[in-house]
């Protein structure tokens, strides 16, 4: 993600020495993503830890979650690693702490997962991103903390008032009208548990066409299985003319519901979950664009993006296989 917080070499090593992970060999920011400064780091491992073969690791400086948030996210990602999915483990310091603090922000370090993200996804990867998500979802059902989505009617609504200044004023009649739409929709039938919400392409990691990980978990909160499915087709199935392409989203949604099958509720909801998921990431996308914060490493992404999906769902939506 975009490095907010510089780290250097002299820092992470000092840092690392609460670890069983060997000496550093590599320090590299990445740059992706808006909200936390994440880094990849190479030690040269040390065979009487916990990891004696793991050298590679994303290291994650978080930027606005605080210390006592951060235990649903982490363990989250631990629990499904432990169901079986591909999500990355977080390590464990010497006393058994897998959250510490690195220059002022709470800080973690993951296991790096083998695989790359691609930015043109097929119809078989499609498939096997939607099977993988219905098992996140089953096993997520599962996971006993609750995390309330932060991302909800408050801050649509405070998000909306900040951006609503730099828009058109068309732009500012979709808005206006989406949030208010969202805000009194009623979510009491569908099923809810523990989503990722920012299933995005970068943040899922191939070999081939074999889905060999999962990462990015710090959006992740308890909230509609049905909403989670939206963001991701929102941006693994959509076309070149902000309309899905048809092959990709039915893979996608056969697959996911072969596993965990659809409820009428949430077939009736469907339009409704694309337009609240393209204007949540419109709404965020426009904050980060008119009023970043500093970053030494940032490409904000553009908002229009998700503003022209919100718009093509609000004309016409697909309806969800039942």
């Amino acid at each position: 993600m975009s490095v907010f917080t510089p780290v250097s070499e002299a820092e992470l090593s000092d840092w690392l020495r609460a670890y069983t992970l060997g000496p550093l060999r590599e320090l590299k920011g990445i740059l992706a993503g808006i909200d936390n400064s994440n880094f990849f780091v190479t030690t040269e491992g040390d065979r009487s830890g916990n990891w004696p073969d793991q050298t590679r690791f994303v290291l994650t400086l978080f930027e606005n979650l605080k210390a006592e948030q951060l235990p649903y996210n982490l363990e989250l990602m631990e629990f499904l690693s432990q169901q079986g999915l591909p999500s990355p483990a977080p390590i464990r310091d010497r006393n058994g702490q897998y959250l510490g603090e690195l220059n002022g922000k709470p800080a973690a370090l993951v296991v790096r997962l083998e695989g790359d993200w691609t930015e043109r996804p097929n119809v078989a990867q499609c498939a096997q991103v939607g099977g993988l998500l219905a098992r996140m979802h089953l096993a997520g059902q599962a996971y006993p903390q609750q995390r309330e989505n932060t991302h909800g009617n408050a801050w649509r609504i405070r998000t909306a008032i900040a951006v609503s200044r730099f828009l058109t004023p068309a732009e500012q009649g979709l808005m206006e009208n989406e949030v208010a739409l969202q805000a009194t929709f009623d979510r009491s039938e569908l099923p809810t548990g523990a989503i990722h919400a920012d299933l995005f392409r970068d943040n899922i990691l191939f070999v081939g066409d074999t889905v060999s990980g999962v990462i990015d978990f710090y959006f992740a909160c308890t909230d509609l299985l049905l909403y989670d499915v939206a963001i991701t087709v929102n941006d693994w199935c959509m076309g070149h003319d902000y309309r899905f392409d048809t092959a990709r989203l039915q893979a996608f949604l056969q697959h996911y519901h072969a596993t965990r099958p659809f409820t009428a509720a949430e077939a009736e909801a469907w339009p409704m979950m694309l337009r609240a998921a393209a204007l949540r990431f419109w709404l965020s996308r426009l904050y980060d664009y008119f009023l970043p914060r500093p970053a030494e490493m940032n490409q904000p992404k553009d908002p229009r993006h998700f503003h022209r999906i919100l718009a093509q769902h609000v004309r016409e939506t697909p309806p969800l296989p039942v």
